[in-house]
This record gives C-alpha cells, sequence and structure tokens, in this order.
C-alpha cells in the first residue's frame, strides 16, 4: 500500500549544474558546489525564502510559477537572486541534513 495522504516530508534539493540548493519547506538552509561538494557558507540564498520558478517557453514568453518549481525553471528568490535551470529536484537523505552547515540548521 502506497501513502497517499499530505506530503509529510521537509526537506528537498534543486540541482542546477554547478550548485545544489537545499531548502527545509520554502526556506534555503544550505548550498553546495557540485563540483567541489562543499558547502557554501555565505551564499545569498542561505536563509531566502523560495517565491517559485521561472521559465522561458519556446514561444518566448515567461512561464511562472509561484510557490513551486519545475526541472527546466530556475529558483526565484525573495531577494532577487534568479539561478540557472533546474535540472533535478531530489530528497536529501539523513545523512545529508545532518551535515548541513551549523547556521543552516538555526
Amino acid at each position: 500500500m502506497v501513502y497517499q495522504g499530505p506530503e509529510r516530508r521537509h526537506h528537498r534539493v534543486f540541482v542546477t549544474n554547478n550548485t545544489e540548493y537545499h531548502f527545509r519547506d520554502d526556506v534555503c538552509v544550505a548550498v553546495r558546489d557540485c563540483r567541489k561538494g562543499t558547502w557554501q557558507t555565505r551564499h545569498s540564498a542561505i536563509g531566502a525564502k523560495l517565491m517559485g520558478g521561472i521559465a522561458v517557453t519556446p514561444q518566448g514568453s515567461w512561464k511562472v510559477s509561484f510557490g513551486s518549481v519545475d526541472v527546466g525553471q530556475k529558483l526565484c528568490f525573495g531577494n532577487d537572486i534568479l539561478t540557472t535551470p533546474v535540472h533535478s529536484i531530489l530528497r536529501p537523505g539523513r545523512d545529508t541534513v545532518e551535515s548541513y552547515p551549523i547556521a543552516a540548521s538555526a
């Protein structure tokens, strides 16, 4: 039997070409460099709220999703940060969540 109730997990990761953005609910709590595997403790996205996703359609118009992000869209934060397009959305393992820098878990 598969659980069909409301989503109970709080953590997710949006992966772009160079960066992983780790979220708890709609707030970025950690950022990791994909190539080096190191946490970026001074990234301006940390602590910022995710507003949604934005992408250019093949027709040249903008597709905006408030409150959600799909693969192919850019993350749009409340503090004027716009990332490169997201190529995957993952759930971090418990060990990853526990490895977040101390400031991120506060």
